[in-house]
């Protein structure tokens, strides 16, 4: 592989630096105002990830971006995982362990997938089938979710920081891997982390909760994404095919908010 010029790895690094805490502000915004269901919904799709496959295509080229989508798509697998795993320990306990045993579980998932290369077809099934699996596995959704508390001047830089915190340590330790683990690292729960940890802090099980299972709905158009450019990116000029990657995972995204309601199991009574 052709190295990297060092004005181009400063743009990368850049790039990761940034786009992890202004995405993180985003979604905690929207979510603020229009609900924490948005918010998980737009946390699932590949915010950050997908400027990130962009930046790194620019720099090594077509095949590289393209093997790096299609190790992001199998890596959700893992990020499903994380989801599911947070949201089981959560009933019980409190942020920081269930978060502690999320991440756990996304490196146990990765160590598995690292032994695997399929196709990008094939990792599309696995993954489709994670997140299906994922909804029943989630714990049911509270009849009535309280209210959403009023947040503290502090907690948007505090997300910020944490998502910058994060995305530095990710990269680092990436740095001295494979194409292929790295690729399997991409989708890291970084904003999922954050969303997951500080709703979960202010607002309880309830909410996080909610949060949670509309990851999971974010994911699809997340998997359509990288699906798209893993195969169209060996052909296409490289604004055709994020371009395609895009529309595919609005198209994806618009469908699954249409059928959300009929895959969303009823609230629990208990």
């Amino acid at each position: 592989m052709t190295s990297i010029c060092e004005p181009a790895a400063v743009t990368l690094l850049a790039a990761k630096i940034l786009l992890s805490p202004l995405c993180v502000v985003a979604v905690s915004l929207a979510g603020r105002r229009w609900g924490v269901a948005i918010a998980g919904v737009l946390g699932g799709l590949p915010v950050v990830a997908g400027p990130i496959l962009l930046v790194e295509t620019l720099l090594h080229g077509h095949r590289f971006g393209a093997d790096a989508a299609a190790g992001t798509l199998l890596g959700l697998a893992a990020l499903t995982a994380f989801v599911v795993v947070y949201g089981r320990v959560a009933a019980a306990t409190r942020p920081i362990p269930s978060v502690l045993c999320g991440w756990t579980a996304f490196l146990l998932g990765v160590a598995v997938l690292n032994l695997i290369q399929p196709p990008p077809a094939l990792s599309l099934v696995l993954v489709a089938a994670c997140f299906a699996l994922g909804l029943r596995l989630l714990p049911p959704l509270p009849t009535s979710p309280p209210a959403v508390a009023a947040t503290p001047w502090w907690d948007l830089p505090a997300r910020a920081l944490a998502a910058l915190v994060l995305v530095l340590v990710l990269t680092a330790v990436s740095g001295a891997l494979g194409p292929h683990l790295s690729g399997l690292l991409a989708p890291f729960p970084i904003i999922t982390s954050v969303l997951a940890v500080f709703t979960h802090t202010h607002n309880g099980f309830a909410q996080v909760s909610i949060l949670l299972r509309n990851f999971l709905f974010g994911f699809y158009g997340f998997a359509a994404f990288c699906f798209v450019l893993a195969i169209s990116l060996p052909t296409l000029a490289i604004a055709t095919a994020f371009g395609f990657a895009t529309a595919a995972a609005l198209a994806v995204q618009a469908t699954t908010l249409l059928l959300r309601s009929r895959l969303q199991p009823a609230p629990s009574t208990s």
